[in-house]
C-alpha cells in the first residue's frame, strides 16, 4: 500500500481532485484541481511547485566513489565539477538502457543519484571490488520542484543562497526558511526551474515558505498530468512509457540503447571501460536500429475523422501512454508512445519510435487513430525534438 510524502499533510489538504497515482510506494497527486489546466499554465506561466520526493534516490561515497560512478554510466564523470549536475543513463552489458536520472557530484568522491527505478542492487553488484558506500537516501531526502517563469525570482526572495548566479545544471546550497537546502537548477518541464533537496523532516516548512511567498508569483501545486504534458512538449522521456528498462524487457525489441530513445550524446565511448561500452561501440559502427522522434499530427485529417460521423473534435484530456502504430504506407515503421494536445503549441504531438531510415525531420508518417471504437490512420510530419525549447530555460533569469 502506498505511504505518504515528506509533504503529503499539505498535498492532501489542497488535492481537491482526490485523484492520486502510486510512485514508487508513494502517493502522488496526478492533479490537484478536477482538470490540470490552472498547473499546467502554472509551468509555462507562473510557478509550479510539483513533490518529486518519491523519486529514487542514493548517496555514493568513499575512495572509489568517482571510479564506481564512472563503471556504471556511460557519461565521463571526471568531466564533472563539483556542484555540476549531469543527466545520464547506465546500460547493462549489451548496452540496454536500464535507466537514466541526474546525478549531482556534491564533493570531489560524493555524488546524489537519482533514477525512475529501485537500482541499489545493481549498484552494489557493480561496486565489488570497490572502496565505496551505496546508501538509499530515498526516505531521508525530500525533494520539491520549483517550475515555471516565475520560480527564479520566486527563490530569490525567500533563499539566503546565489540564486541570481546559478547557472544551467549547477548547484548551489542555503537555507529556505532558516532551513539548509540544496538547490539545483534543474527540472523535467523543460522551462526554467529548480529542484530543491532537504531532510525529510524539514520539507513542509520548505513547502509552507515556498507556498506563502509564491502567492504573488502566482504558485500553484501541481500534479502529474501536468507536468507529463509539459514533459512531451520538452521531448523528455519516461522510464516504462517511452522505453522499458532492459531489467524488465521480455523479449529483445523491449530493450533500447541510448542511442534508440535520443540519449546517444549521452555515451562518451573515449572514456575508461563503462559497462556496455564493446556492445555500445559495435553499434556505433551500423548506427541504431530506429529513434526517438516527435511527431506533429496533421489536425485537419484529424478533424475530418470526427466530421465524418458528425462530431467536434475530441482531443485527449490528459495525455495518453497507450502505445499506437506509426505507417509508412502499408508498413508498419514504429510506434508513438506518449502523446498529448499542447495547449501552448495548439497541435496535437507525440513522441515516437521510428526506424531510423523513416526517422529524418520532415517525414510524411500515419498514426493509428480510433474515433467511435473505428481504427483509422491520420498523417503525421516527424519532428526534430523537443517541441518547445525557449530561452529562459538555460539564461540566467533577471
Amino acid at each position: 500500500m502506498p505511504v505518504g510524502t515528506a509533504v503529503h499533510e499539505r498535498t492532501f489538504a489542497l488535492c481537491q481532485s482526490l485523484n492520486y497515482r502510486e510512485w514508487s510506494g508513494f502517493y502522488a497527486v496526478s492533479v490537484y484541481e478536477t482538470h490540470h489546466e490552472h498547473e499546467y499554465n502554472a509551468i509555462r506561466n507562473a510557478a509550479a511547485l510539483i513533490d518529486v520526493t518519491p523519486l529514487y534516490k542514493y548517496m555514493i561515497s568513499g575512495r572509489d566513489a568517482t571510479r564506481f560512478v564512472n563503471r556504471v554510466i556511460a557519461r565521463d564523470i571526471n568531466k564533472v565539477a563539483v556542484n555540476q549536475v549531469i543527466y545520464c543513463c547506465w546500460c547493462d552489458e549489451g548496452g540496454k538502457v536500464i535507466d537514466d536520472g541526474t546525478i549531482t557530484r556534491l564533493e570531489e568522491n560524493r555524488y546524489r543519484w537519482t533514477a525512475a527505478d529501485p537500482n541499489l542492487r545493481w549498484f552494489r553488484q557493480n561496486a565489488i571490488g570497490l572502496e565505496v558506500q551505496i546508501e538509499d537516501i530515498t526516505e531521508q531526502i525530500a525533494a520539491l520542484a520549483l517550475q515555471g517563469p516565475t520560480s527564479g525570482k520566486l527563490l530569490k526572495s525567500v533563499t539566503e543562497a546565489d540564486i541570481a548566479n546559478l547557472k544551467y545544471f549547477r548547484k548551489t546550497s542555503g537555507k529556505i526558511g532558516g532551513v539548509a537546502v540544496d538547490i539545483s537548477r534543474t527540472g523535467y518541464t523543460g522551462d526554467l526551474g529548480y529542484e530543491i533537496w532537504m531532510q525529510w523532516q524539514d520539507a513542509v516548512k520548505v513547502w509552507d515558505v515556498l507556498m506563502e511567498t509564491g502567492r504573488r508569483f502566482d504558485i500553484h501545486p501541481t500534479g502529474m498530468l501536468a507536468l507529463d504534458v509539459a514533459r512531451i512538449e520538452a521531448g523528455l522521456i519516461l522510464a516504462d512509457v517511452d522505453y522499458i528498462s532492459s531489467k524488465k524487457a521480455l523479449i529483445p525489441s523491449q530493450k533500447y540503447s541510448p542511442a534508440e530513445v535520443g540519449l546517444g550524446k549521452l555515451v562518451h565511448y573515449d572514456k575508461p571501460n563503462f559497462i556496455g561500452r564493446e556492445a555500445l561501440l559495435k553499434e556505433k559502427q551500423h548506427g541504431p536500429q530506429r529513434q526517438l522522434v516527435g511527431l506533429e499530427i496533421d489536425w485537419n485529417e484529424f478533424e475530418a475523422l470526427f466530421d465524418r460521423v458528425g462530431m467536434a473534435p475530441q482531443t485527449p484530456a490528459t495525455a495518453s501512454r497507450v502505445h499506437v502504430p506509426v505507417y509508412k504506407g502499408r508498413e508498419q515503421v514504429g510506434k508513438a508512445t506518449s502523446t498529448t494536445w499542447s495547449p501552448l503549441l495548439k497541435r496535437l504531438i507525440a513522441l515516437a519510435s521510428i526506424e531510423t531510415q523513416h526517422s529524418q525531420a520532415g517525414t510524411r508518417v500515419q498514426v493509428e487513430m480510433t474515433v467511435e471504437a473505428v481504427r483509422h490512420k491520420v498523417g503525421a510530419t516527424v519532428q526534430q525534438l523537443p517541441f518547445f525549447n525557449p530561452p529562459r530555460k538555460t539564461k540566467t533569469p533577471v
